[in-house]
């Protein structure tokens, strides 16, 4: 195919906004893939995808199509999550893309979501085609779409603006068209030596990293001798090809094409998204830009449950090719034993990732209670030390200053919900900035600190707001908070995976409750363990987990007072052996603890 006649593309929207279901006409109306009786949202192919309904991988596929004026192009179409979590493989396939498609469903308008998306492609200076869809509801307000779309962006003219309803395939034949007349061909010169960009990549058993690359400039053959520009990593090609949308070998690879790569590679930490592929011989001299690295907003631990830690390791360097937005370092807990602190882009990345290793590596995994990042400075250094981990934090007794992330929290609600969500915003710390009235719409801009926001916060607004409400969050600052850590004792023994940062109003109270939900869930032992939560030095609660045994001098029993003594003496070396092993913690422990409002 002519470089001229290559159109690379993203489809971006908010979540349930019907990008696969678009994904999938395209793809039926260019006959590139066979639909056989009901299936849907075929690129959406993972477990976890299909049991949330939603797009959590980027996936990319060729079309074949024939427009209007009767010559054939190669559309290579990228659908992207609409996820907040997954904000960073939208800017992945942006990157990759020459223009998107803007989805806005008829009924919901622009939401969020649709706003952020907008962005990143403007950032990349891409051609936007705004598309309206889900036109054949009956709960349409498109011509409320229509206006939205025009205050997001003065420049869209009213014939830019394309009604389709992507179930139906209703004027999706002319998104096509679209496509084709106003997204440029890619700008690259086969000529010129090697310049391929990963932007994507996963793990073959048999065949090493599979990288997905944009050729920039020149070509990639089977069996080119390549190396890695920034990993400085050299291997051999024996495959390269195009998503159809399963792997489909080919010859080469040109300029301006988007497909795939074997890389032979056996070890997942030697292939990095964002890195620059060229020749051996004939290396270029520039590297493509790559990305600016994601930045984990929840931080929790994770220790393989069965399973050896080894096994653990190879699972999240392999999840990391595909999902390299995850953050992770090698940590040792007193009562977990070896594992990793990981950091996430928010709860439901987490929930993701805990999933995809029960499903994908049949990992079962403990996963410790979230946090977010904190700063401090100690009365004897003023350098500002940052941490993730609440148990890093020092004695009370030496700190000096604990500053919280701030977040600038942006929502828009229907005016009769308004009173519910600012009391949720009061609850959660939060200092109002702004509040404008739009049409039945109220539009709220919060300073909210974002541990009051990272965990169930989302799910809250969407459950007093019925649903209705559209929320965006951005970091601002870091704001000097009266913080005090939480501190859980059990057995006498304090257990870091139960230590808590939290603002000093709420820490008496959260202390009690966490200590009064561990009594129902520690494992019990044969001797009562105390579980006791310290604040400052100070146990401000404290339960008794109740022991398995009988006590046998109370047992009722007509036994001679000799039986009894040798039960007691039997039973006490029991309780010394059991006293000195490690409390072992279930995956119950942190869920319970999670549920804690």
């Amino acid at each position: 195919m002519k470089q001229a006649n290559i159109r690379n593309f993203s489809i971006v929207a908010h979540i349930d906004h019907g990008k696969s279901t678009l994904s999938d006409q395209i793809m039926k109306m260019t006959d590139t893939f066979s639909f056989r009786g009901n299936e849907e949202q075929v690129l959406d192919d993972m477990k976890v995808e299909q049991d949330h309904g939603v797009t959590v991988r980027s996936r990319t596929v060729r079309n074949i199509y024939r427009a209007n004026d009767g010559q054939e192009y190669e559309l290579n179409l990228i659908d992207t999550p609409g996820h907040v979590d997954f904000n960073y493989e939208v800017e992945k396939s942006v990157s990759a893309s020459d223009g998107v498609i803007l989805l806005v469903d008829a009924t919901k308008g622009v939401q969020a979501q649709t706003v952020a998306n907008y962005r990143i492609a403007k950032n990349n200076n891409l051609v936007i085609i705004p598309v309206i869809n889900k036109v054949d509801n009956q709960s349409a307000q498109v011509d409320m779409c229509e206006q939205q779309l025009y205050e997001l962006d003065e420049s869209f003219l009213e014939h830019d603006i394309i009604h389709i309803s992507a179930k139906t395939g209703l004027n999706v034949d002319q998104v096509l068209e679209a496509i084709v007349n106003r997204i440029p061909s890619p700008k690259g010169d086969e000529t010129k030596p090697l310049k391929a960009m990963i932007f994507d990549s996963h793990y073959d058993s048999y065949q090493g990293v599979v990288a997905y690359v944009k050729v920039i400039d020149g070509v990639i053959k089977a069996n080119d001798k390549l190396i890695s520009m920034n990993q400085k990593v050299k291997f051999e090609t024996p495959e390269v090809g195009i998503f159809s949308p399963q792997l489909l070998p080919l010859k080469e690879l040109k300029s301006g094409d988007i497909g795939y790569v074997i890389t032979g590679i056996k070890d997942p930490a030697d292939v990095r998204v964002g890195d620059t592929i060229t020749g051996q011989d004939r290396q270029t001299k520039q590297a493509v830009a790559g990305y600016q690295p994601a930045h984990s907003v929840v931080f929790a631990g994770i220790y393989p449950k069965d399973a050896d830690f080894d096994d653990l390791k190879v699972a999240m360097e392999k999840l990391k090719l595909n999902d390299s937005s995850i953050e992770f370092t090698e940590h040792v807990s007193n009562s977990l034993g070896p594992g990793y602190r990981c950091g996430f882009l928010g709860m439901f990345h987490l929930q993701i990732v805990r999933e995809r290793l029960i499903n994908e590596f049949g990992m079962s995994v403990i996963i410790t209670s979230p946090n977010v990042n904190y700063r401090y400075t100690t009365k004897n250094d003023a350098t500002l030390t940052t941490i993730n981990n609440p148990s890093d934090l020092p004695d009370f007794s030496v700190l000096k200053t604990i500053e919280e992330p701030f977040n600038k929290v942006v929502i828009e609600t229907p005016s009769e919900t308004v009173n519910d969500v600012m009391t949720l915003l009061s609850k959660s710390r939060g200092v109002l900035l702004d509040m404008d009235n739009t049409d039945q719409l109220v539009k709220m801009t919060y300073s909210v600190p974002l541990a009051e926001i990272a965990f169930n916060f989302f799910n809250q607004l969407k459950s007093i707001t019925h649903g209705f409400a559209t929320y965006d969050s951005q970091f601002m600052e870091y704001v000097e908070s009266d913080i005090v850590k939480i501190t859980i004792d059990v057995n006498y023994a304090p257990v870091d995976e139960l230590t808590f940062i939290v603002h000093r109003l709420n820490a008496e109270k959260l202390a009690q409750e966490i200590v009064h939900k561990l009594k129902y869930v520690i494992p019990r032992k044969l001797y009562p363990m105390p579980v006791q939560g310290y604040i400052e030095g100070r146990v401000v609660a404290r339960v008794d987990v109740p022991p398995l045994r009988k006590n046998a001098a109370v047992s009722g029993d007509k036994k001679s007072v000799s039986k009894k003594q040798a039960l007691l003496r039997r039973q006490s070396l029991n309780k010394r052996k059991s006293a000195s092993e490690a409390i072992q913690l279930p995956q119950s422990v942190f869920d319970a603890i999670l549920n804690i409002e």
